[in-house]
Protein backbone atom coordinates (compact mmCIF):
# COMPACT_ATOMS: atom_id res chain seq x y z
CA UNK A 1 0.00 0.00 0.00
CA UNK A 2 1.27 3.18 -0.75
CA UNK A 3 2.05 5.85 1.66
CA UNK A 4 -0.24 9.20 2.27
CA UNK A 5 1.37 12.39 2.84
CA UNK A 6 -0.37 15.92 3.01
CA UNK A 7 -0.65 17.99 -0.17
CA UNK A 8 1.56 20.89 -0.11
CA UNK A 9 -0.23 24.31 1.66
CA UNK A 10 -2.43 26.67 0.45
CA UNK A 11 -0.47 29.82 -1.92
CA UNK A 12 2.41 27.64 -2.69
CA UNK A 13 2.73 26.24 -6.42
CA UNK A 14 2.98 22.44 -5.68
CA UNK A 15 6.10 20.64 -7.11
CA UNK A 16 7.32 17.55 -8.22
CA UNK A 17 8.22 16.58 -4.65
CA UNK A 18 4.85 17.52 -3.27
CA UNK A 19 3.64 14.91 -5.87
CA UNK A 20 5.89 12.26 -5.12
CA UNK A 21 5.15 12.61 -1.02
CA UNK A 22 1.62 12.50 -1.65
CA UNK A 23 1.77 9.40 -4.13
CA UNK A 24 4.25 7.71 -1.88
CA UNK A 25 7.09 7.23 -4.59
CA UNK A 26 10.57 8.74 -5.10
CA UNK A 27 11.43 11.98 -6.54
CA UNK A 28 12.81 9.52 -9.66
CA UNK A 29 10.24 7.51 -9.93
CA UNK A 30 7.33 10.57 -10.10
CA UNK A 31 10.07 12.06 -12.75
CA UNK A 32 9.93 9.60 -14.64
CA UNK A 33 5.92 9.23 -14.84
CA UNK A 34 5.79 12.93 -15.50
CA UNK A 35 8.00 13.04 -18.13
CA UNK A 36 7.14 9.82 -19.85
CA UNK A 37 9.86 7.57 -19.25
CA UNK A 38 10.14 4.17 -19.26
CA UNK A 39 10.33 1.37 -16.00
CA UNK A 40 7.73 2.34 -13.91
CA UNK A 41 5.05 -0.53 -12.55
CA UNK A 42 1.18 0.50 -13.33
CA UNK A 43 0.84 0.86 -9.51
CA UNK A 44 3.17 3.70 -9.29
CA UNK A 45 2.38 5.61 -12.64
CA UNK A 46 -1.25 5.19 -11.27
CA UNK A 47 -0.45 6.72 -7.58
CA UNK A 48 1.48 9.54 -9.48
CA UNK A 49 -1.40 10.72 -11.61
CA UNK A 50 -3.70 10.54 -8.57
CA UNK A 51 -1.47 12.68 -6.81
CA UNK A 52 -1.24 15.29 -9.69
CA UNK A 53 -4.92 15.17 -9.72
CA UNK A 54 -4.76 16.18 -6.27
CA UNK A 55 -1.79 18.24 -5.77
CA UNK A 56 -3.01 20.41 -8.94
CA UNK A 57 0.68 19.63 -10.25
CA UNK A 58 1.47 21.63 -13.84
CA UNK A 59 4.77 20.68 -15.40
CA UNK A 60 7.42 23.64 -15.97
CA UNK A 61 7.80 23.07 -19.49
CA UNK A 62 10.72 25.97 -19.46
CA UNK A 63 12.71 23.46 -16.82
CA UNK A 64 11.77 20.56 -18.76
CA UNK A 65 13.09 21.81 -22.17
CA UNK A 66 16.10 22.85 -19.85
CA UNK A 67 16.69 18.94 -18.46
CA UNK A 68 16.02 17.47 -21.71
CA UNK A 69 17.58 19.56 -24.47
CA UNK A 70 14.16 20.05 -25.87
CA UNK A 71 11.93 22.93 -26.71
CA UNK A 72 8.37 20.79 -26.14
CA UNK A 73 6.53 22.44 -29.07
CA UNK A 74 6.42 21.87 -33.20
CA UNK A 75 5.92 24.10 -36.20
CA UNK A 76 3.20 24.02 -38.56
CA UNK A 77 5.08 25.22 -41.31
CA UNK A 78 3.01 26.55 -44.46
CA UNK A 79 5.17 27.78 -47.35
CA UNK A 80 2.07 29.21 -49.22
CA UNK A 81 1.04 33.70 -48.86
CA UNK A 82 -0.59 33.81 -45.85
CA UNK A 83 -4.18 34.69 -47.32
CA UNK A 84 -3.89 31.07 -48.31
CA UNK A 85 -4.38 30.26 -44.55
CA UNK A 86 -7.76 31.07 -44.41
CA UNK A 87 -8.79 31.47 -47.93
CA UNK A 88 -8.07 27.40 -48.44
CA UNK A 89 -9.80 25.45 -45.49
CA UNK A 90 -7.88 22.46 -45.43
CA UNK A 91 -5.17 24.23 -44.06
CA UNK A 92 -7.51 25.27 -41.26
CA UNK A 93 -8.39 21.67 -40.73
CA UNK A 94 -4.66 20.73 -40.73
CA UNK A 95 -3.76 23.21 -38.79
CA UNK A 96 -6.81 22.42 -36.24
CA UNK A 97 -5.60 18.33 -35.61
CA UNK A 98 -2.27 19.21 -35.60
CA UNK A 99 -2.77 21.45 -32.71
CA UNK A 100 -5.22 18.81 -30.53
CA UNK A 101 -2.46 16.20 -31.63
CA UNK A 102 0.33 18.03 -30.05
CA UNK A 103 -1.58 19.15 -27.17
CA UNK A 104 -2.59 15.29 -26.70
CA UNK A 105 1.24 14.89 -26.56
CA UNK A 106 2.47 17.70 -23.96
CA UNK A 107 3.09 20.06 -26.73
CA UNK A 108 2.81 23.48 -28.24
CA UNK A 109 2.42 24.04 -31.83
CA UNK A 110 3.60 26.95 -33.33
CA UNK A 111 2.19 28.34 -36.57
CA UNK A 112 4.56 29.48 -39.22
CA UNK A 113 4.16 31.23 -42.37
CA UNK A 114 6.75 31.59 -45.02
CA UNK A 115 5.29 32.84 -48.16
CA UNK A 116 7.93 35.39 -49.13
CA UNK A 117 11.80 35.34 -49.33
CA UNK A 118 11.64 37.58 -46.04
CA UNK A 119 9.47 34.84 -44.49
CA UNK A 120 11.67 32.51 -45.60
CA UNK A 121 15.17 33.88 -43.67
CA UNK A 122 13.01 34.43 -40.63
CA UNK A 123 11.56 30.83 -40.47
CA UNK A 124 15.02 29.71 -41.28
CA UNK A 125 16.45 31.80 -38.38
CA UNK A 126 13.75 31.11 -35.53
CA UNK A 127 14.11 27.23 -36.43
CA UNK A 128 18.18 27.12 -36.57
CA UNK A 129 18.07 28.31 -33.08
CA UNK A 130 16.03 25.43 -31.51
CA UNK A 131 12.62 27.44 -30.78
CA UNK A 132 10.93 23.85 -32.02
CA UNK A 133 11.85 20.34 -31.66
CA UNK A 134 10.65 20.09 -35.40
CA UNK A 135 8.82 21.15 -38.50
CA UNK A 136 5.34 19.92 -39.95
CA UNK A 137 6.17 20.84 -43.34
CA UNK A 138 2.28 21.80 -45.45
CA UNK A 139 2.12 22.38 -49.24
CA UNK A 140 5.65 21.48 -50.28
CA UNK A 141 6.84 22.79 -53.56
CA UNK A 142 9.77 21.24 -55.59
CA UNK A 143 13.00 23.45 -55.46
CA UNK A 144 11.54 24.82 -52.37
CA UNK A 145 14.77 26.71 -50.85
CA UNK A 146 13.55 26.31 -47.15
CA UNK A 147 13.28 22.33 -47.53
CA UNK A 148 17.16 22.59 -48.53
CA UNK A 149 17.98 24.86 -45.49
CA UNK A 150 15.74 22.23 -43.11
CA UNK A 151 17.69 19.16 -44.71
CA UNK A 152 20.68 20.51 -44.11
CA UNK A 153 20.38 22.18 -40.85
CA UNK A 154 19.84 18.47 -39.90
CA UNK A 155 15.86 20.16 -38.26
CA UNK A 156 13.61 16.91 -38.00
CA UNK A 157 10.58 17.45 -40.85
CA UNK A 158 7.77 15.48 -41.83
CA UNK A 159 5.82 16.83 -44.88
CA UNK A 160 2.55 16.71 -45.70
CA UNK A 161 2.37 14.92 -49.21
CA UNK A 162 5.04 13.82 -51.36
CA UNK A 163 8.32 15.86 -50.84
CA UNK A 164 9.07 16.33 -54.86
CA UNK A 165 12.74 15.95 -54.84
CA UNK A 166 13.33 14.82 -51.60
CA UNK A 167 11.16 11.43 -51.28
CA UNK A 168 13.66 9.69 -49.65
CA UNK A 169 15.18 11.74 -47.34
CA UNK A 170 11.96 13.65 -45.84
CA UNK A 171 9.29 11.59 -44.43
CA UNK A 172 5.71 12.20 -45.27
CA UNK A 173 2.56 11.66 -44.97
CA UNK A 174 0.50 11.70 -47.90
CA UNK A 175 -3.13 10.49 -49.14
CA UNK A 176 -2.43 8.07 -52.81
CA UNK A 177 -2.79 10.90 -54.94
CA UNK A 178 -2.50 9.19 -57.97
CA UNK A 179 -4.93 5.78 -57.17
CA UNK A 180 -7.63 8.92 -55.94
CA UNK A 181 -7.68 10.17 -58.75
CA UNK A 182 -7.76 7.21 -61.01
CA UNK A 183 -10.80 6.08 -58.80
CA UNK A 184 -12.39 9.43 -59.78
CA UNK A 185 -11.76 8.85 -63.35
CA UNK A 186 -12.85 5.28 -63.56
CA UNK A 187 -16.02 6.78 -61.72
CA UNK A 188 -17.03 9.51 -64.18
CA UNK A 189 -16.24 6.87 -67.05
CA UNK A 190 -18.48 4.48 -65.38
CA UNK A 191 -21.57 7.30 -65.52
CA UNK A 192 -20.99 7.53 -69.17
CA UNK A 193 -18.74 10.51 -69.70
CA UNK A 194 -16.07 10.69 -72.28
CA UNK A 195 -14.83 13.64 -72.73
CA UNK A 196 -13.79 14.28 -69.40
CA UNK A 197 -11.36 17.42 -69.06
CA UNK A 198 -9.10 18.01 -65.79
CA UNK A 199 -8.07 21.21 -63.87
CA UNK A 200 -4.52 20.05 -62.29
CA UNK A 201 -2.73 21.41 -59.42
CA UNK A 202 0.49 23.05 -59.62
CA UNK A 203 2.87 21.30 -61.29
CA UNK A 204 5.35 21.83 -58.75
CA UNK A 205 3.41 19.73 -56.00
CA UNK A 206 2.84 16.59 -55.61
CA UNK A 207 -0.83 16.98 -55.64
CA UNK A 208 -0.70 18.80 -59.07
CA UNK A 209 1.86 16.19 -60.81
CA UNK A 210 0.49 12.70 -59.20
CA UNK A 211 -3.61 13.89 -59.41
CA UNK A 212 -2.80 14.53 -62.89
CA UNK A 213 -0.59 11.33 -63.52
CA UNK A 214 -3.48 9.12 -61.73
CA UNK A 215 -5.98 10.98 -64.16
CA UNK A 216 -4.15 9.96 -66.99
CA UNK A 217 -3.57 6.47 -66.67
CA UNK A 218 -7.07 6.04 -65.91
CA UNK A 219 -8.06 6.96 -69.18
CA UNK A 220 -5.61 5.70 -71.31
CA UNK A 221 -5.70 6.37 -75.14
CA UNK A 222 -8.82 8.09 -73.77
CA UNK A 223 -6.67 10.76 -72.44
CA UNK A 224 -6.47 14.41 -74.32
CA UNK A 225 -4.28 16.80 -73.24
CA UNK A 226 -6.22 19.69 -74.85
CA UNK A 227 -8.56 19.06 -71.93
CA UNK A 228 -6.41 20.04 -69.07
CA UNK A 229 -5.53 23.04 -67.56
CA UNK A 230 -3.53 24.08 -64.32
CA UNK A 231 -4.43 25.71 -61.17
CA UNK A 232 -3.28 27.16 -57.81
CA UNK A 233 -5.78 25.34 -55.98
CA UNK A 234 -7.60 28.62 -55.76
CA UNK A 235 -11.30 29.16 -56.56
CA UNK A 236 -10.35 31.88 -59.02
CA UNK A 237 -8.21 29.82 -61.30
CA UNK A 238 -10.09 27.16 -61.43
CA UNK A 239 -12.99 29.46 -62.69
CA UNK A 240 -9.94 30.73 -65.49
CA UNK A 241 -8.57 26.91 -66.06
CA UNK A 242 -12.85 26.16 -66.72
CA UNK A 243 -12.86 29.08 -69.34
CA UNK A 244 -9.92 28.05 -71.09
CA UNK A 245 -11.04 24.58 -71.37
CA UNK A 246 -14.54 25.66 -72.76
CA UNK A 247 -12.53 28.41 -75.27
CA UNK A 248 -11.01 25.40 -76.92
CA UNK A 249 -13.97 22.46 -76.27
CA UNK A 250 -17.15 22.88 -76.16
CA UNK A 251 -17.55 19.22 -76.34
CA UNK A 252 -16.81 18.22 -72.27
CA UNK A 253 -19.20 16.20 -70.63
CA UNK A 254 -17.10 16.27 -67.48
CA UNK A 255 -14.37 18.17 -65.80
CA UNK A 256 -12.36 17.05 -62.58
CA UNK A 257 -10.57 19.40 -60.44
CA UNK A 258 -7.87 18.47 -58.65
CA UNK A 259 -9.04 20.66 -55.44
CA UNK A 260 -12.65 21.87 -54.46
CA UNK A 261 -11.48 24.94 -54.45
CA UNK A 262 -11.31 25.01 -58.10
CA UNK A 263 -14.19 22.61 -58.63
CA UNK A 264 -16.20 25.74 -56.98
CA UNK A 265 -14.39 28.29 -59.33
CA UNK A 266 -15.48 25.81 -62.66
CA UNK A 267 -18.78 25.68 -61.47
CA UNK A 268 -19.17 29.11 -62.00
CA UNK A 269 -17.55 29.37 -65.94
CA UNK A 270 -20.16 26.52 -66.78
CA UNK A 271 -23.12 28.55 -65.05
CA UNK A 272 -21.68 31.48 -67.18
CA UNK A 273 -21.52 29.49 -70.47
CA UNK A 274 -25.05 29.03 -70.09
CA UNK A 275 -24.15 25.03 -69.38
CA UNK A 276 -25.97 23.03 -66.24
CA UNK A 277 -24.82 20.82 -63.92
CA UNK A 278 -24.67 17.82 -64.10
CA UNK A 279 -27.28 17.05 -66.62
CA UNK A 280 -24.58 19.14 -69.35
CA UNK A 281 -21.22 18.53 -67.38
CA UNK A 282 -20.58 16.56 -64.37
CA UNK A 283 -18.28 18.46 -61.80
CA UNK A 284 -16.22 16.41 -59.53
CA UNK A 285 -13.54 17.87 -56.98
CA UNK A 286 -10.70 16.44 -54.70
CA UNK A 287 -10.38 17.04 -51.02
CA UNK A 288 -13.65 17.09 -48.84
CA UNK A 289 -13.12 19.75 -46.06
CA UNK A 290 -16.25 21.17 -45.96
CA UNK A 291 -16.82 23.20 -48.93
CA UNK A 292 -18.09 20.17 -51.08
CA UNK A 293 -21.32 19.79 -49.53
CA UNK A 294 -22.53 23.50 -49.36
CA UNK A 295 -21.55 23.87 -53.39
CA UNK A 296 -24.76 24.27 -55.59
CA UNK A 297 -25.40 21.04 -56.39
CA UNK A 298 -23.12 19.73 -53.96
CA UNK A 299 -19.86 18.58 -55.05
CA UNK A 300 -18.61 15.12 -55.69
CA UNK A 301 -14.94 14.66 -54.67
CA UNK A 302 -12.18 12.24 -53.00
CA UNK A 303 -12.49 12.93 -49.03
CA UNK A 304 -9.12 13.05 -47.52
CA UNK A 305 -8.76 11.88 -43.80
CA UNK A 306 -7.63 15.11 -42.63
CA UNK A 307 -8.00 13.83 -38.62
CA UNK A 308 -5.79 11.20 -39.75
CA UNK A 309 -3.33 12.76 -41.68
CA UNK A 310 -2.97 14.95 -38.82
CA UNK A 311 -2.29 12.61 -35.92
CA UNK A 312 0.19 10.68 -37.67
CA UNK A 313 2.21 13.53 -38.81
CA UNK A 314 2.64 14.59 -35.49
CA UNK A 315 3.38 11.21 -34.51
CA UNK A 316 5.96 10.71 -36.93
CA UNK A 317 7.63 13.71 -36.46
CA UNK A 318 7.82 12.73 -32.62
CA UNK A 319 9.49 9.90 -33.20
CA UNK A 320 11.80 11.37 -35.88
CA UNK A 321 12.53 14.01 -32.91
CA UNK A 322 13.44 10.71 -30.58
CA UNK A 323 15.67 9.91 -33.14
CA UNK A 324 13.20 6.94 -34.41
CA UNK A 325 12.41 5.02 -37.89
CA UNK A 326 11.84 7.86 -40.62
CA UNK A 327 9.37 5.95 -42.10
CA UNK A 328 6.46 7.66 -44.29
CA UNK A 329 2.86 6.67 -44.95
CA UNK A 330 0.24 6.89 -47.36
CA UNK A 331 -3.48 6.90 -46.62
CA UNK A 332 -6.34 6.02 -49.04
CA UNK A 333 -8.82 8.46 -49.99
CA UNK A 334 -12.54 8.07 -50.31
CA UNK A 335 -15.20 8.42 -53.24
CA UNK A 336 -17.63 10.76 -51.66
CA UNK A 337 -20.88 10.79 -54.46
CA UNK A 338 -23.19 13.76 -54.49
CA UNK A 339 -25.63 15.81 -56.88
CA UNK A 340 -22.79 17.29 -59.23
CA UNK A 341 -21.86 14.06 -60.51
Amino acid sequence: MWAVATTPSAGRKPTIRDVANVAGVSHGTASRVINGGKWVSPEARDAVERAIATTGYTVNRHAQALATGRANSIAFLLTEPQHLLFADPTFSILLRGAAEAAAARGATLVLLVAGTEAERANVAEYVRAGHVDGVLLISSHEADPLLEILIGAGIPTVACGIPLGHRGEVPHVSVDEAGSARTMARYLRTKGHSRIAMIAGPRDTPGGRYRLEGFREALGDDFDPELVEHGDYTEESGESAMERILARSSDIDAVFAASDLMASGALTALRRAGLRVPQDVAVAGFDDSGLAERLDPPLTTMRQPWDQISEEMVTLLQQVVGGGLRKSITLPADLVVRASA
